[in-house]
This record gives C-alpha cells, sequence and structure tokens, in this order.
C-alpha cells in the first residue's frame, strides 16, 4: 500500500527507530551543476531534481552535507529517483532571488519540466529527508508546495497612500523591540532599511528615532569580532550574543554605512570605532591583490572546529588552528556594495585611503565585469547581467561622484541607469525584473522581482534624476515606486522599511549643497570636504569648477566670486556664499526646516 507524502510528513513528527538502510552501491552523491543538461537528464532517465541550494560560508549547509547528504538510505534515494544538483547561492543571483525567503540551505525539488513541486528552508537531518523524498517521488501531488507567485498590480501613482504610511510605520514601530533594540522578536540583526529611516528622523529631531539609532547600533556591537574585526551575520537570541559567526559582505557593508552615518550625525566616536573596525576586516581579510573584494568567511573552521568554538578564540589562537575559508569569487554586485561604504567612511572621515580602495575596486570591475552599455556580469565568466550587480554599480558610482565631483563617476552611474531602463524594466506588469528573459530553466528568471532590488533601482534612478536634471530617470523611479507601492507588496506582513525609504526620497529634494571653486584650489577642497560629512543619507553634492563647464544639472544660478564657496540649495534658491566650512551645516540646517515625525 502506497503512504501519501503528506501522511510521511506527519509521521515524521512522532518519535520512530533510526533508519537501517543497506549500504549504497553507487557511492557518494554526485552532485551536478544547475544546467539544462540536469533537466535533460531527469526527462531522459524519468526522475525528479533535487536542488541543494547553498552557501560557502553557511553553517547548516555543512552539517547538511556532514549528516544528511552522508547517510547511506538518503543517497540510495537519491541515485534510484532524483538527478541531484548543487548550486551556490552567491554564484547564482536568479536562484538566490527566487528562494532567499527560505533560508540556506534551501532544498527545492523540481519535475523535469522545471515546475517546482516542493520547497524547504534550512537543515534537513537525515531520517526526514529520507522520507520526505521517498514521500514526494511516489506521490509529488501531495507535496503541497504554494508555486504561485504573488500577482501584483502597480499602484496608480508613485507612492505611498497615506493609509499605506501609516499602517506601515504602525508595523515598524511595533517590530522595533524596545527592551533589546533592533528590529524583529527571533533573530538580530542589523537591519539597514529600518535604521536607516529611523537615521533620516534622527536627524531631524527625533528623540525617537535618535534613541531606536542609539540602542540598535550599541546593542549591535555585540555581533563584532574583537580580534580581527566584521560583523557577524545575526543573533538567533534576542540579547545579541548568540551569533551565527559567518561573515558575509552584505553586513559589512551595511555596517559600515549605518555606523558612519550614526557617527556623522551623533558625533560618538564608538560608532566611527565600529566602522573602522569592519573596514579594517574588509582590507585585511577580504581584498584581493587586485584591490577588489572577496565574498564572505565561513562561520566553521572545519567540521570539527565550528563558529562557536574557534571565533571565541584571541587572534593567536586562531592562527594555530588555521583560518575559515574565505570565498575567493569576485562578484560585481557585493563590489558594488563595498565601493559604497568605503565612499561613506570617506566622507565620514576626510581619510584620502578609503577612497583610494573604492576607487581602485571600480576601476577594476569596470575593467573586467562592465558588458556593453552600461551593464554589469555577476562575474568574469559570462555575459548574462543581473539586475543587482547593475544597480549595486550604479549605486557606487553616483555615490564616488557625491564624495570627489569627478564627472567620470556620474558619466557612469547614467550609463547604468539606462541599462537598466533599457534591460530589466516590466513596462507591462511594473518593476524590474532581476534579469532578462533567457535560458527556459532560470526559474522564471525574465518576470522574477527582487523587492529589495526594486527599491534600490527606484532610490538610484531617483538621484541620478536630481543630479542630472532628466526627466526620464523620474519617470523610471516612478515606475518603480508604482511597484512597490502595490497594496499586493504593502500587504504582505514584513519588513518594508526600505519601501517607506523609497517613498519619503521621491516625496522630498535632497538636501543640495555645492561647492563653486577650482578643484586644485585647496580652499574649495576643505570646503567639499566639510560638505561631503553633512550628516544626511538623502543628499545631493556637488563640486562646481567653471572649467569643467556647465554642471550636468544647472537648475541653480550661482554667483561671480573671487574666491571658492559653498552653497545650500532648495526650490532653486541658495543660501548666501559660506566661506567658512564649519559653517556649512548650519547654512543647511536653516534652509531645510527640521520636522522630526514621520
Amino acid at each position: 500500500m502506497k503512504v501519501p507524502a503528506i501522511a510521511l510528513l506527519i509521521v515524521l513528527h512522532l518519535p520512530v527507530a533510526p533508519l537501517h538502510a543497506s549500504p549504497h552501491a553507487d557511492g557518494p552523491i554526485q552532485w551536478l551543476a544547475w544546467s539544462e543538461q540536469a533537466f535533460e537528464l531527469a526527462k531522459r532517465e524519468s526522475k525528479l531534481v533535487l536542488l541543494d541550494l547553498e552557501a560557502v560560508w553557511c553553517h547548516w549547509c555543512h552539517v547538511m552535507e556532514e549528516k544528511t547528504y552522508s547517510d547511506p538510505a538518503v543517497i540510495d534515494e537519491i541515485h534510484e529517483h532524483y538527478v541531484p544538483v548543487r548550486a551556490d547561492k552567491d554564484a547564482y543571483p536568479e536562484l538566490s532571488n527566487r528562494f532567499e525567503d527560505y533560508g540556506w540551505p534551501a532544498t527545492i525539488i523540481f519535475d523535469a519540466n522545471g515546475t517546482v513541486i516542493l520547497k524547504r528552508r534550512g537543515y534537513i537531518e537525515a531520517q526526514f529527508m529520507f522520507w520526505l523524498l521517498k514521500g514526494v517521488w511516489e506521490d509529488p501531488a501531495t507535496a503541497g508546495a504554494d508555486t504561485r507567485e504573488i500577482e501584483v498590480q502597480p499602484a496608480d501613482h508613485p507612492g505611498l497612500t497615506d493609509a499605506q504610511r501609516a499602517d506601515i510605520i504602525d508595523r515598524y514601530e511595533w517590530l522595533y523591540d524596545e527592551i533589546h533594540g533592533g528590529w524583529g522578536n527571533v533573530h538580530k540583526f542589523i537591519h539597514a532599511h529600518s535604521l536607516e529611516y529611523a537615521l533620516r528622523f534622527a536627524r531631524n529631531g527625533s528623540r525617537k528615532h535618535e534613541t531606536m539609532v542609539r540602542e540598535t547600533l550599541d546593542a549591535a556591537v555585540n555581533l563584532l569580532d574583537p580580534e580581527w574585526g566584521g560583523v557577524y551575520q545575526y543573533s538567533d537570541q534576542l540579547d545579541w550574543k548568540s551569533p551565527h559567526y559567518e561573515k558575509i559582505m552584505s553586513i559589512q557593508t551595511e555596517s559600515i554605512r549605518s555606523y558612519a552615518l550614526a557617527y556623522q550625525l551623533l558625533l560618538d566616536q564608538k560608532y566611527l570605532h565600529v566602522a573602522t573596525t569592519i573596514s579594517r576586516f574588509l582590507t585585511e581579510l577580504l581584498m584581493s591583490p587586485d584591490g577588489t573584494f572577496y565574498t564572505s568567511q565561513d562561520a566553521d573552521l572545519n567540521s570539527a572546529v565550528n563558529g562557536r568554538a574557534f571565533y571565541t578564540l584571541n587572534r593567536t589562537e586562531r592562527r594555530k588552528l588555521g583560518m575559515p575559508r574565505i570565498d575567493k569569487n569576485i562578484y560585481t554586485r557585493d563590489n558594488g556594495w563595498a565601493i559604497s561604504a568605503f565612499a561613506a567612511m570617506y566622507a565620514a572621515t576626510g581619510d584620502d585611503r578609503y577612497l583610494f580602495t573604492a576607487e581602485r575596486a571600480a576601476t577594476w570591475i569596470i575593467t573586467h565585469h562592465s558588458i556593453s552599455n552600461g551593464g554589469f556580469r555577476h562575474h568574469q565568466i559570462g555575459d548574462t547581467p543581473y539586475l543587482g550587480d547593475t544597480v549595486a554599480m550604479g549605486k557606487a558610482f553616483i555615490d564616488l561622484y557625491s564624495v570627489t565631483g569627478d564627472r567620470q563617476w556620474l558619466a557612469r552611474a547614467v550609463s547604468a541607469a539606462d541599462f537598466i531602463g533599457k534591460t530589466f524594466m516590466d513596462k507591462g506588469g511594473g518593476g524590474f525584473t532581476t534579469r532578462p528573459s533567457g535560458r527556459r530553466y532560470d526559474l522564471l528568471a525574465g518576470t522574477i522581482k527582487h523587492l529589495d532590488s526594486n527599491i534600490e533601482v527606484t532610490r538610484f534612478v531617483n538621484l541620478t534624476h536630481h543630479y542630472t536634471g532628466r526627466q526620464y530617470y523620474r519617470d523610471v523611479a516612478n515606475h518603480g515606486m508604482r511597484y512597490i507601492s502595490s497594496p499586493a507588496i504593502t500587504d504582505q506582513r514584513r519588513f518594508l522599511s526600505g519601501v517607506l525609504v523609497a517613498d519619503l526620497e521621491l516625496r522630498q529634494q535632497p538636501i543640495h549643497i555645492t561647492v563653486v571653486g577650482h578643484k586644485d584650489d585647496i580652499h574649495a577642497r576643505t570646503l567639499f570636504k566639510s560638505a561631503i560629512r553633512y550628516p544626511a543619507g538623502y543628499k545631493r553634492v556637488e563640486w562646481w569648477d567653471k572649467r569643467e563647464g556647465p554642471l550636468p544639472n544647472p537648475d541653480v544660478r550661482y554667483p561671480e566670486l573671487d574666491r571658492a564657496a559653498a552653497f545650500a540649495c532648495a526650490n532653486r534658491a541658495c543660501s548666501l556664499p559660506v566661506f567658512d566650512p564649519l559653517r556649512i551645516a548650519s547654512a543647511v540646517d536653516r534652509l531645510y526646516p527640521k520636522t522630526p515625525s514621520p
């Protein structure tokens, strides 16, 4: 009698004896790469496709490899009924975007046509895995996978309604942990958009939001590696003191930007110390000889020494045991994030070493990872463009322009924005797809829309609009905003502070500071360094050397002066000229009135 898969899953919740399968005859699992050929093989052999989507740095991925995929019964079941495929989620953005809600490792079973039958998140112990594989093979219909994509009808207008905004703000404040700091009640990590939103209103004088910033950043110091620097990914306890020890690029760069901006705003040296310590980890342990950045450092030393045993040791004791694996792949997206982080450090400190680091990485990525018309491939092999890579580099370029005034960087940001508009915009369904339509088994890659990527595109092209004055970029930003403000998106019970930040930026002008003076004038340079230090996450800072011709967006007329000066501008009007670098901040504050509440 065949037992339905759903019944098998229910039985798994009861105590059962260990599996005693016969030794597997075909040896260990021979994992295939993610490709069309895997699905063609499944068709020829009348099998299903098992995808193990993992990450180099992932602790539970290692545990699953050691315990689950070495189990004889599991191996036999896979050999008999499945084509096993393994992919690194960092190497395959289309897979990562599609299945990131399922955590790592993610276990996905497809039929031979590429239809998802089952999705599971996290570690699956061997006995559960055996019955899961057996049950799905015997009766795929009972697996119960929800393969439907959210149907998003773009909003009529580019922005949140008052009711949507109020609802998301209520959720944002409800999710804040007033006891431990941070947002959420399961894992603790720096949620960059949530912190950025709080920083916006802390700058405007909101004591409530300043408290959120301080409590979160003070608690998150518990995730800092005191020996090598760098930030562990998250804590699985609310007190921030039970870290998962992987160090991945997104967490490092988000933390650098958050602590650097908090230092600029609150003038608290401890925040600069944390940002500096994380930056040191990137340059000492994750930097390649070419000046680009690797992807991550493993959570564990090896199968015998896990992260908790290793990272609690001091520097000398660690070196005696060895070095956790560093993923030395060079991915464009990760380097774009790093470039923006080092630009933020340069803005906060004025230390030229940070700018050198950012520009060096940018130059290498341009040389080795760019494709025609302003786009970027994920890594050197192949020419497939992904939205995440191009928007990360576009943002990096505009960040470099904002801290240097060098027009080559703005020109590259414009090319990236143009490429995004031409390549990834879904004119019919709204928003931006993660990559162009392509190979058959790229998991609906032409229609997948990653929310965070759509938020970042919307913010990036909106800022490009302000720097260039071109209406086209505002139209592209509005296109993205209509997608991310759709009720289908905003009704989801999840972190949506990124939507709040994008909505805020599209409703307001960025803080605008312009330095007028020659770029070889020491006084002009001092004014510019003071301007980029102004503590705002949404600003337009420019350096106009009249010898270079008009500004890219000549929306303000500046007076002829016999020495360098800075101007704070709003609504096509500017402050009186500021000659003292220490007075730039007060000139900006007078022109942009404080609004301490959302």
